[in-house]
C-alpha cells in the first residue's frame, strides 16, 4: 500500500540545499585541544619491569604467617620478675656503699616503669631472697642486697673482668660487619648487656687496645672506629656449623655401606610448623647462594634478594654474640644505617621462622636464634649465663616459706634453686597484655591486683597485711574450709579389709 502511494506521488527537482547535503560528507569536528601537547613523561619507578626470579622468591616469602610458640614465650614470661629486680639492683649499686633510702629510691619510679602509685616497701618485701630492709631511726628506711645477692653481684663482675678479652673480640666482629667500619658510642650502648661488655666499656677497652679501635667524632656524637682488620674473625657462626655438619655427614657416609639415596627435604626445627608452601619457600630462600656477613655489601641493591640474604646473616651473627643468644627487635633497628637494614626489619624476620623467633610477650619485641634453644633452655650456656639463673632463683624465693622448703638465699647454689626456676616459668599467661606497662602489670600480678589504697599505711614499716602472705606462687586458698577426714573402722576391718574414710558426721566419703 505504501509502495502504491510513492509510485502515484509527483516528482519534484531536488533542491540545492538537500543535494549537498545527501552528495558531500560533514563538516570535520573541532580538533581537541590537548591533542598537540606531548604525551605526560612517566616516572622511571613506575615503568614496567622485569623481575628477577629471586625478587619473586622475597615477595612469596613475604606470605609466612608468624605461629605462637609456648617454649620461646616461656624464656620472656620467667624473667618478668628477674628483669624488675635487675633494675632495682641496678639502682642500688650506684650508691655509696650500695645502700639506699627508700625515699631516694621514690626518684627512680619512671626508671623502673612504675605508672602508679605504690608502695616501694611492699615491692621490695617480696624478694627477700634478693633485698634486705633495714631500719635506722624513727622515720628511716634503707634496703641493701642479700649477702647471696652480694655474691652474685660481686662474682659477675669478677667473670666480666675475665671475660674482657672475649668482650674485645665481639666488638671487633661488630664493626667489621659494619658498613663504615664504624658505629656509634650510644647505638653499642644498646646491646652492652645482651654481649656481655662492661657498664662502661667506652672508657675501660675501648681505650685499652689502641691496635684495635678508635675514638671518632661522628655528625651525631662520638663513634668507635675498627683500626686493623683480621681475616681469621671475618668467620660467621653459620660457616662453623655448617663445616661441622659436613664432617659429621662426611664421617657417617663412611660408616654406611649402600645408603639409599635422600630425597632433598625440607628440615624445619623442632617445634615448627610450616604448610607446605611456606616450607617451600623457605627450602628456596636456602637453596640460594650464601653471603657472609663480613663481606662487602656496598653493591647489594636494597629490597633485593642478595641483600636480605645478607641481612638474615648479620641477624643471625649479632644473636650468635649474645649471651642468651636474644636480644630485642629495637636494638636492632638502632643499626638501619649501619648495615643497610630496611625498614620493615621485623617483617623480614618473621618471614624466616627457620632461623629466628619474634616474641610478642613484654613491653618490646624480643628476637630468639632458634637453633640455640631447646624447650625454652640454651644449648651452650656461658658461666655469666649460669650466673644469671642462680640470681633468677634468689628471685624465686618466696617471702612465706612452706614447710619443708628453706626460706634463705642458700639454695641459688644448689639443685633446689633450679628446680624452684624452672617451675618458675612452666606457666604462662596467655592472656592479651592490657594498657599498662610490662612493670605495673607484674606487679598487680603479684599483689593480686590491689592497689595502695589497698594496705594499711600504719607507722611506715609495715605497710601491708602481713597476716596473709601474698599471692607470689600459685596462689590456692587450700586454708579455707578445711574438711577434717578420718578412718572407721568397719567390722571388716579385723578380718584384713582396708578402712573406710568417713566424715566427722559418719557419713562414708566417696573413694576415688
Amino acid at each position: 500500500m505504501d509502495a502504491k502511494l510513492l509510485l502515484l506521488l509527483p516528482a519534484f527537482p531536488s533542491s540545492p540545499a538537500s543535494t549537498l547535503l545527501h552528495h558531500h560528507p560533514p563538516p570535520p569536528k573541532s580538533p581537541f585541544l590537548g591533542s598537540s601537547l606531548p604525551p605526560p613523561l612517566l616516572h622511571p619507578l613506575l615503568l614496567r619491569r622485569r623481575i628477577s626470579p629471586a625478587a619473586v622468591v622475597v615477595a612469596q616469602a613475604g606470605a609466612v604467617k608468624r605461629r605462637k610458640e609456648i617454649p620461646f614465650d616461656n624464656v620472656i614470661q620467667r624473667d618478668k620478675k628477674l628483669k624488675l629486680v635487675l633494675k632495682l639492683r641496678n639502682i642500688l649499686v650506684s650508691q655509696p656503699d650500695r645502700v639506699m633510702s627508700l625515699r631516694d629510691l621514690g626518684r627512680f619510679r619512671r626508671d623502673l616503669g612504675l605508672t602508679r602509685k605504690r608502695r616501694l616497701i611492699a615491692l621490695l618485701k617480696r624478694f627477700p631472697g634478693v633485698f634486705d630492709i633495714v631500719e635506722e631511726g624513727v622515720y628511716s628506711l634503707r634496703f641493701r642486697l642479700t649477702p647471696a645477692a652480694e655474691r652474685l653481684y660481686l662474682d659477675e663482675l669478677h667473670l666480666k673482668n675475665e671475660a674482657e678479652g672475649l668482650a674485645v673480640t665481639k666488638l671487633r666482629k661488630l664493626l667489621m660487619m659494619s658498613q663504615e667500619k664504624r658505629i656509634l658510642i650510644d647505638k653499642i650502648a644498646h646491646l652492652k648487656h645482651d654481649l656481655g661488655l662492661p657498664p662502661e666499656f667506652r672508657d675501660t677497652i675501648c681505650l685499652r687496645y689502641p691496635q684495635y679501635f678508635r675514638l671518632v667524632r661522628m655528625d651525631r656524637g662520638p663513634g668507635l672506629e675498627l683500626t686493623h682488620w683480621d681475616p681469621e674473625l671475618a668467620v660467621s657462626a653459620a660457616e662453623v656449623a655448617e663445616e661441622e655438619n659436613r664432617a659429621r655427614e662426611a664421617a657417617e657416609r663412611n660408616l654406611i655401606i649402600d645408603r639409599p639415596l635422600k630425597f632433598n627435604r625440607v628440615k624445619l626445627p623442632q617445634g615448627l610448623k610450616l604448610s607446605r608452601g611456606e616450607a617451600r619457600r623457605v627450602q628456596q630462600f636456602r637453596e640460594m647462594p650464601y653471603i657472609s656477613p663480613y663481606a662487602d655489601f656496598s653493591h647489594l641493591r636494597s629490597g633485593s634478594a642478595e641483600k636480605e640474604k645478607h641481612a638474615c646473616a648479620v641477624v643471625h651473627e649479632i644473636l650468635s654474640l649474645t649471651l642468651e643468644k636474644r636480644t630485642l627487635v629495637d636494638h636492632l633497628t638502632h643499626f638501619r644505617e649501619e648495615f643497610r637494614f630496611s625498614q620493615s626489619l621485623r617483617g623480614m624476620i618473621i618471614r624466616h621462622p627457620d632461623m629466628f623467633y619474634v616474641s610478642l610477650k613484654g613491653d618490646r619485641d624480643s628476637v630468639f636464634l632458634r637453633e640455640a634453644y631447646k624447650n625454652s633452655q640454651l644449648v651452650d650456656k656461658s658461666k655469666l649465663v649460669l650466673l644469671k639463673e642462680k640470681m633468677r632463683a634468689l628471685v624465686a624465693v618466696p617471702r612465706f616459706p612452706r614447710k619443708g622448703v628453706p626460706g634463705t638465699g642458700e639454695e641459688a647454689d644448689g639443685i633446689n634453686g633450679d628446680l624452684r626456676m624452672l617451675s618458675e616459668g612452666s606457666d604462662v599467661d596467655d592472656d592479651e597484655e592490657d594498657g599498662l606497662s610490662d612493670m605495673e602489670d607484674l606487679i598487680s600480678e603479684m599483689s593480686g591486683g590491689k592497689s595502695d589504697a589497698d594496705y594499711h599505711w600504719g607507722d611506715g614499716w609495715v605497710g601491708e597485711n602481713d597476716d596473709s602472705p601474698p599471692d607470689f606462687e600459685d596462689g590456692d586458698d587450700s586454708s579455707l574450709n578445711e574438711v577434717k577426714i578420718t578412718m572407721k573402722n568397719t567390722a571388716d576391718s579385723a578380718y584384713g579389709k582396708a578402712n573406710v574414710p568417713v566424715f566427722p558426721d559418719g557419713r562414708p566419703r566417696e573413694r576415688w
